[in-house]
């Protein structure tokens, strides 16, 4: 690993608008390359294979693990794993790209470790626990029973917010698209595009 090589690390509970927000830093820095994460979960909605995620069996995801293929990986809810390629930072890299991790808080904290002064972390926080279960329920994509251990979990992982370097309040989204773009364009030492 190259010491010029950067990462910015989105970490987020579930619904607090941490893909929304990547896909906005995405636009504003062209040097930004999202790294697809690898996942046991199925398919949900307008997914695409290798756009969102590399969806991987159980069996699939356990050969990776042997293999030392992950950077990184954590089971993320009880029986659904997730993961980064070695493979998807060599191809970023390789490009010249800075990676852009979108990742659940653990993940987020492992990269962290990993990458110490390379990366920029950045925790996306939902302005009140109440406004993140609204907003996984409109999303219509889980049970009342997902719901509630998304929101059990996001309680706990949102203990963790002090450890990255960096905290947006996601309550108004231009708002927290205006200061997101701030603390990535100070790390990446570029205005941005947008």
């Amino acid at each position: 690993m190259n010491k010029n090589q950067r990462v910015v690390i989105l970490s987020a509970p579930s619904g607090a608008g941490k893909s929304t927000l990547a896909a906005h830093l995405y636009e504003c820095f062209p040097q930004l390359t999202l790294s697809v994460s690898a996942t046991t979960r199925p398919l949900r909605g307008e997914e695409i294979e290798g756009r969102e995620y590399y969806f991987l069996s159980n069996t699939e995801f356990d050969e990776k693990i042997r293999q030392d293929a992950f950077v990184e990986w954590e089971e993320v809810y009880q029986g659904v794993r997730y993961g980064t390629l070695r493979t998807e930072l060599e191809r970023i890299w390789e490009r010249g790209g800075t990676i852009l991790f979108d990742v659940d808080v653990q993940g987020g904290l492992r990269l962290k470790r990993i990458f110490e002064e390379q990366a920029l972390s950045i925790f996306i926080q939902p302005p009140s626990l109440e406004a993140l279960r609204e907003r996984l329920e409109k999303r219509g994509t889980d049970s009342k029973e997902s719901i509630q251990k998304r929101v059990d979990k996001a309680e706990k992982e949102m203990g963790f917010a002090p450890s990255f370097d960096a905290i947006v309040v996601n309550n108004v989204l231009e708002d927290a698209k205006t200061n997101i773009e701030k603390v990535a364009g100070r790390f990446l030492d570029d205005v941005g595009k947008c």
